[in-house]
């Protein structure tokens, strides 16, 4: 190459690195027409208007979570009941999807199971409540009798009165508690007003619920990136899959708690029967608990209004020989789509939802647990997995 082509080369670079902006910084080739922006200088001292604007946007950020907060607030018995209808679709939807299945109609399904359900709800409303309020009462009204006979027959009982001096609170208790209800009879309407309307509201957005659950579904999985909606689309499922099947089953356990204490206590003409076994039927939907407080409740009202023998320790075996068979038959069978979990798991989940939402958290809680439990077993194998498989190339020959 001659010497007037070399100048004409390196000119004609120097040239376009002029004009085109290709130069090199830092080691790395600028492409060509590209504006390079100067960064800030290093070690600058921060600036007080850059401080002012930190400060300004922290205060905006933390005014925009509090006014969320307040509003969340402000609208949170709705947020509640939104969150009970939302729980009572998910625990209807195994029967729309059964009759789905069965070539019928969303709607149809929906509008099928709703009707069924307030059907069943009416007419045990109608043969139970009446009888259910006459017992009540006299139960509430004839109890300090029935204390009086009891503290005849034991002397245990009235030494422990004396000792704690219970006695006159329990009687005081005992005496007034039925003036104290007719009392509060204009509350009481109050709360049965309100209670009626938030009941109406609950049934008409499980509605909403239950017919537009498949797209709720979707909207929710596509609330996330595409490479996780497949993950997140599992997830769904297994939660309203757990859902549904722990509510049935657990209304069923319940049903077969309250039908089987009343033949019982029927059989050994122990009064009251069906408030007490309405009562076993309620307290039975308490995780761990629940079965044994309604147990303790009917033997102490067998043996405030009966005899000791045979009554009250019959009263007593039946309930331990039932436990035992609904703990290891009737809720394994009812139950083998759920998922198992530890006692302590159990205890800690309705704990927690006991303190948000009362009973109703309680039963909101285990399953959603129960379904948390499904999601990360898969997650944490994988990791467990992974971990292995990184120790074993560590420790190979060679690696």
């Amino acid at each position: 190459m001659t010497e007037q082509q070399s100048a004409g080369a390196t000119g004609g670079t120097g040239e376009t690195a002029e004009i085109g902006g290709t130069a090199e910084i830092g080691g790395a080739d600028l492409a060509e027409n590209e504006i390079v922006l100067p960064g800030p200088p290093t070690h600058e001292p921060v600036s007080p208007r850059t401080v002012f604007r930190w400060a300004v946007a922290a205060a905006l950020g933390f005014l925009v979570v509090s006014l969320a907060a307040a509003a969340t607030y402000a609208v949170r018995n709705l947020l509640v009941q939104v969150a009970i209808a939302a729980f009572i679709a998910l625990s209807l939807d195994p029967a729309v999807r059964w009759l789905i299945r069965h070539r019928v109609r969303r709607p149809y399904a929906v509008t099928i199971i709703f009707v069924l359900f307030l059907v069943f709800v009416g007419v045990v409303a109608w043969l139970a409540v009446p009888p259910l309020v006459r017992e009540a009462t006299a139960l509430v009204s004839d109890f300090p009798a029935y204390l009086d006979k009891l503290r005849a027959r034991s002397p245990a009982l009235r030494s422990l009165e004396e000792r704690f001096d219970l006695k006159s609170q329990i009687d005081d208790f005992a005496a007034n508690f039925l003036d104290r209800i007719r009392g509060d009879a204009l509350a009481f309407g109050q709360r049965f007003l309100g209670a009626l309307f938030s009941g109406l509201l609950v049934i008409v957005v499980t509605i909403y619920f239950m017919a537009d659950l498949p797209r709720i579904r979707r909207a929710i999985v596509r609330l996330f990136p595409a490479r996780h909606r497949t993950n997140v689309s599992h997830g769904v499922n297994v939660v309203i899959d757990k859902v549904g099947a722990y509510m049935i089953g657990n209304l069923v356990i319940s049903a077969i708690a309250g039908v089987t204490t009343f033949i019982a206590l029927t059989a050994l003409r122990v009064p009251f029967a069906l408030p007490l076994a309405f009562f076993v039927a309620l307290t039975d939907l308490i995780p761990l608990v629940g079965a044994t407080l309604g147990a303790v409740v009917c033997t102490i009202v067998t043996l405030a209004t009966k005899e000791l023998w045979p009554a009250a320790i019959l009263v007593a075996i039946f309930f331990v020989v039932y436990q035992q068979l609904e703990n290891y038959l009737i809720a394994p069978r009812v139950l083998r789509n759920t998922v198992e979990m530890s006692s302590i798991g159990v205890l800690l989940a309705a704990l927690l939802g006991a303190s948000v939402l009362g009973l109703v958290g309680a039963l909101m809680a285990i399953p959603l647990a129960a379904a948390i439990k499904v999601i990360m077993t898969p997650v944490m194998q994988a990791r467990d997995g992974a971990d292995a498989a990184t120790a074993t190339a560590g420790g190979a020959p060679g690696g």
